[in-house]
């Protein structure tokens, strides 16, 4: 099989195209422009291509597939060269569900903790040597690639992302998956670009369910009243419901245990959301012949993904956390999870407003209360990014209002967040760094170097 990548570059399109490489696949591509640590790994697969840019020459009768990536625009000349040719064209998605069609789709749907929910599906499922093709949105302890594919696999679990599959397929990815097992972590509004109202974004999760596979089975948190809400008015015919909740578990000194039917099981995760995340994976390995005896000995193992509440420096009485929280309910549920964690230490919460709906104003009020637990609260934003977005500038005394939260310091400066960071006192306190991008640049292994030589 001959497939051509258009935007190669891209997270998730890199990933596809080296799992196709090793799957033996002829595989070629374009970008106009490729950043690490995408770049290294197409390197390292022989797979970056040799000039960036678009080149219509590459396409050809020869291919058998070409897979367009949301980078590229509509009027890409590749796609209009494919198009020509009257080639089979591909967004991400839809070549994965080609590559599933004989498999047992699990898919993990929800506006947080998909990443984390698939991640530990296939934590499990890795432990006791159940095969699986899978994808997933973060790099994960004991797999080399985020995309995996097989000929031999039963299953393929996928993380199911509500965003749009391709610049000329105006679809959500989770609908073309068609699952038999699906799963919604929770709902809450983002991608207003999008998705405009509420309303629009929470048809997309109606219309989620109505795409699973007649005879299907719908996990879902019963603790969010609005996910339960849909799941038990759109679900009907032969689809059997799931529900879960916050399972019993204990927090002493630092450290987690579930306590389930009696036996307590220490785990490495922490925050309430955490622990309904576990009971919501536990349920889909249930429906996998995963017996809850086999899952909680897996799980205890499991250390998260990366940039999922990650610890990247612990020093006596300093830890730092990396996350990827970005939307509101994420900023809250990770605050409050380092709190409980942590609850006789100084809190430094750092968020950076990166994506479309954080940067746009008529968002910012659905940030209220999200820092409440910080006691240090910081906001970053780069108002070069917000010129990408074509957004208007966004004043700081705006953000201030919003968030409501006394003391909250605003930068649109890396470097001076940066000195402000360090001008703070770091004793008996745990820092959380939260983004979908990278605070400008901040180079965070210098901060960490600093930190050291002070504890």
């Amino acid at each position: 099989m001959k497939v051509h990548f258009i935007a190669i570059g891209g997270s998730a399109m890199h990933n596809l195209a080296i799992a196709l490489h090793k799957k033996g696949y002829e595989v070629s591509g374009s970008d106009d422009e490729i950043f690490d640590p995408s770049r290294k790994r197409l390197i390292q697969h022989g797979l970056l291509p040799d000039q960036t840019g678009w080149f219509p020459r590459k396409l050809h009768k020869g291919l058998d597939a070409v897979i367009l990536g949301m980078h590229a625009k509509p009027d890409n000349p590749e796609l209009a060269r494919a198009r020509e040719l009257d080639l089979k064209i591909f967004s991400y998605p839809e070549y994965l569900y080609e590559q599933s069609k004989n498999k047992t789709r699990i898919v993990i749907g929800g506006s947080h903790g998909k990443t984390t929910i698939t991640a530990m599906v296939l934590h499990v499922l890795h432990h006791h040597q159940v095969q699986t093709d899978y994808m997933v949105g973060a790099q994960l302890d004991g797999f080399d690639v985020m995309v995996a594919l097989s000929d031999q696999a039963p299953y393929m679990v996928i993380e199911g992302d509500e965003y749009l599959s391709s610049p000329i397929d105006r679809r959500p990815k989770f609908h073309i998956y068609k699952p038999h097992i699906a799963l919604i972590s929770g709902i809450a509004w983002d991608h207003i670009n999008v998705f405009p109202s509420f309303e629009m974004y929470l048809d997309q999760f109606r219309r989620f369910i109505h795409c699973i596979e007649d005879g299907g089975k719908l996990i879902y948190c019963a603790d969010d009243q609005l996910v339960r809400a849909i799941c038990e008015e759109e679900a009907t015919g032969s689809i059997c419901l799931f529900p879960y909740s916050l399972p019993m578990y204990e927090s002493d000194n630092g450290k987690v245990k579930l306590i389930h039917q009696g036996v307590k099981y220490q785990i490495q995760v922490f925050g309430k959301h955490n622990l309904l995340n576990i009971n919501g994976s536990r349920l889909v390995c249930q429906q996998l012949g995963i017996t809850d005896d086999m899952f909680f000995e897996a799980i205890q193992s499991f250390k998260g993904a990366s940039r999922r509440l990650e610890r990247v420096f612990q020093k006596n009485d300093l830890t730092v956390f990396r996350d990827f929280a970005h939307a509101p309910s994420k900023i809250k549920a990770s605050t409050e999870a380092v709190k409980e964690y942590f609850p006789g230490r100084r809190l430094i919460a750092c968020i950076e407003l990166h994506t479309f709906s954080s940067l746009n104003e008529h968002f910012l009020n659905h940030y209220k209360g999200s820092l409440a637990m910080a006691d240090e609260a910081i906001v970053y934003f780069d108002p070069h990014a917000i010129r990408l977005k074509k957004l208007p500038d966004l004043d700081p005394g705006l953000i201030i209002s919003a968030f409501d939260k006394p003391g909250l310091k605003v930068f649109t400066d890396s470097g001076r967040l940066r000195d402000h960071i360090l001008s703070l006192s770091l004793s008996n306190s745990a820092c959380l760094f939260m983004s979908s991008g990278n605070f400008g640049g901040l180079q965070f292994n210098e901060l960490y170097t600093i930190f050291d030589q002070r504890s």
